[in-house]
């Protein structure tokens, strides 16, 4: 076991001591190979560097009480993966081939795998980049795929606990019809700037993005779905600009079973007026409760609860987590127990 201060760690990157890599060539995917460097050698005119041919993953492996080691819904990470290629024309990896890549790359790294009741995690990063060399706008004929792990701490600062959010009008995530439903990075270049200028200072945990088309809907916040609830029913933004998350399709699934309603639809910002309850859900944070969010163009300030996570989200959260280490009762089958770890 690594001599690391768990309970500590931040959401960052610490190193490891192997990683996975697959390349394409001729037409096809070839065999896995086992890499302890932590760089990548591509050709200068790689797609990758000039016309964004890049699309990534983020998923977790989590210790229980029981020892075993767990990964969350890697399934589903691994068919949107193959949505983005679709989205920006990569070479589509075989779902079979990321999980076994997921599985090789945490057995390699499992001393890195935090123990249970730490608050830490195993964050698993699996990367597809364009490598062949391209002048003119097109796709690649030779792609990388990459997966690298590092142990992390929760993403926000205090863990499961209400943060203050902003909705930002002076930039748009990503348009309708856009590359916004794909994971890629240009998506999360473009809300770098918009996260800078609106979470300067600390006084927020995160930006909240409107319809780019209107502005007049809740979208997304820059790495995370929006949630809201009101009258025992979870509600959550329908839209042609979001990232589908897989914690908030999760969270949907473990509503319905939990006797809430859930309803997907567009959101009227006015409407947050009336949740009881609010949240951002995605890989790195589950659940981040919203206390309040301000909108600084209308001096409006939507306040939700007493400040602290609400009832149904800290439900939501628990049974999530229980499932994620093995403490919940796996009834959906989501979980894929990593042997010989």
């Amino acid at each position: 076991m690594q001599n690391i201060d768990w309970a500590n760690l931040t959401f960052g990157y610490h190193a490891t001591n192997y990683n996975v890599r697959c390349y394409y060539r001729n037409g096809q995917w070839g065999e896995l190979e086992v890499s302890s460097e932590t760089s990548i050698n591509i050709h200068m005119a790689a797609t990758c560097l000039h016309y964004g041919q890049e699309a990534f993953e983020g998923l977790k492996a989590f210790r229980g009480k029981d020892g075993k080691v767990r990964v969350f819904r890697m399934d589903e990470n691994g068919k949107r993966l193959q949505s983005s290629c679709d989205g920006i024309m990569m070479a589509k990896l075989p779902v079979e081939k990321f999980e076994e890549a997921i599985k090789k790359v945490v057995k390699l790294n499992a001393e890195f795998i935090p123990p249970y009741e730490t608050g830490a995690s195993l964050y698993i990063r699996p990367l597809l980049i364009g490598t062949g060399a391209r002048v003119g706008v097109s796709p690649a004929d030779e792609y990388l795929f990459i997966v690298f792990v590092t142990p992390v701490g929760p993403y926000f600062k205090g863990g499961f606990m209400a943060n203050p959010y902003v909705i930002t009008r002076k930039y748009d995530r990503s348009a309708p019809l856009g590359t916004g439903i794909y994971k890629v990075g240009g998506n999360y270049a473009a809300s770098m700037r918009a996260h800078t200028e609106a979470c300067h200072g600390g006084q927020y945990a995160c930006e909240f993005y409107l319809d780019a088309k209107e502005k007049k809907f809740i979208d997304e916040a820059g790495a995370a779905n929006f949630f809201g609830i009101k009258n025992d029913t979870y509600i959550t933004p329908k839209s042609t600009s979001i990232l589908p998350s897989i914690t908030n399709k999760s969270l949907m699934q473990l509503a319905e079973s939990l006797g809430m309603k859930v309803e997907r639809r567009a959101i009227p910002e006015e409407e947050l007026a009336t949740f009881e309850e609010a949240g951002a859900c995605g890989t790195a944070a589950v659940i981040s409760p919203i206390s309040r969010i301000d909108d600084p163009e209308t001096g409006k300030s939507y306040q939700f609860g007493d400040g602290k996570p609400g009832k149904w989200s800290e439900k939501l959260y628990n049974k999530l987590r229980g499932i994620q280490y093995g403490t919940e009762p796996d009834e959906f089958g989501w979980i894929t127990v990593i042997e010989g770890v």
